[in-house]
């Protein structure tokens, strides 16, 4: 089941790449410049997330730590570089103008809005990881293949939505306001916490206790890594952005 997994989840990541880098190309052609520091975000965001379908993918079937560093790739890390890459400015900057426009009315739709709401993004995204961990789904994804592949691409999909709905780093048709999302943020990261210490005291159906401490600890101190990444990503694009009009000539405008 892993190797179905890694297998349908890593050749889509390979195709969004591929897409990815294709749009690149074709910006370029028409003499649009794109930042090399975006393009390495995201070929290292398909890099962790293939490591953690991979060889962690492989060891975390029977190793609850390995499964939790998984986690850390697949669900934080690797989405944030996702949205770091800014897939959808790429796709608009290199796409035809018909396709550029049709994408752009997708995006507009009451589907992704409501979709790409920080706090739908956030229960999607918290919430699974409640139901995970806390029912016997955990038990359903190590004995079914179906239930692996479908765990798996709901923890990349809803942690790539929130990143993204957090940070805007792309533009949407939708903003929500800075403050709201701090709000969002705020709630997201408590309970993020809160169930990992849940699970250090309240091992998962089948998790040994001391492996679940430790598992508990990886997601715990791991992942406060990668929230004061997002942190910091978040208050500086907010200082950008509200900075007074004389600071953003001075040098604070927002990077490309």
């Amino acid at each position: 089941m892993v190797d179905v997994t890694s297998s349908v989840i890593g050749a889509a990541l390979l195709l969004f790449l591929m897409s990815y880098l294709g749009v690149l190309v074709l910006g370029r052609r028409r003499g649009r410049s794109w930042p090399l520091w975006r393009t390495m975000c995201a070929v290292a965001g398909v890099l962790a997330c293939l490591v953690a379908l991979g060889p962690l993918g492989a060891a975390g079937h029977h190793d609850f730590v390995a499964h939790m560093w998984g986690h850390l790739l697949l669900g934080m890390l690797g989405p944030l570089l996702l949205v770091l890459a800014s897939p959808v400015t790429a796709a608009l900057r290199g796409l035809p103008v018909p396709v550029a426009r049709q994408l752009t009315a997708l995006l507009g739709t009451m589907a992704v809005r409501v979709l790409s709401h920080p706090a739908v993004a956030a229960v999607l995204n918290i919430g699974g990881l409640w139901l995970l961990y806390t029912t016997a789904a955990q038990t359903w994804m190590h004995s079914s293949t179906l239930g692996h592949l479908l765990i798996h691409l709901h923890v990349l999909l809803a942690g790539w939505l929130f990143t993204a709905a957090v940070l805007q780093v792309d533009p949407t048709p939708h903003p929500v306001s800075h403050a709201a999302r701090a709000v969002v943020l705020v709630a997201f990261l408590a309970l993020h916490a809160i169930l990992s210490k849940h699970l250090y005291a309240h091992p998962p159906e089948g998790v040994e206790a001391a492996e679940a401490r430790a598992g508990a600890q990886v997601m715990y101190y791991g992942g406060d890594y990668i929230d004061l990444a997002l942190i910091v990503l978040f208050c500086l694009d907010w200082y950008r952005r509200t900075a007074p009009r004389a600071q953003t000539r001075g040098g604070w405008a927002p990077a490309s």
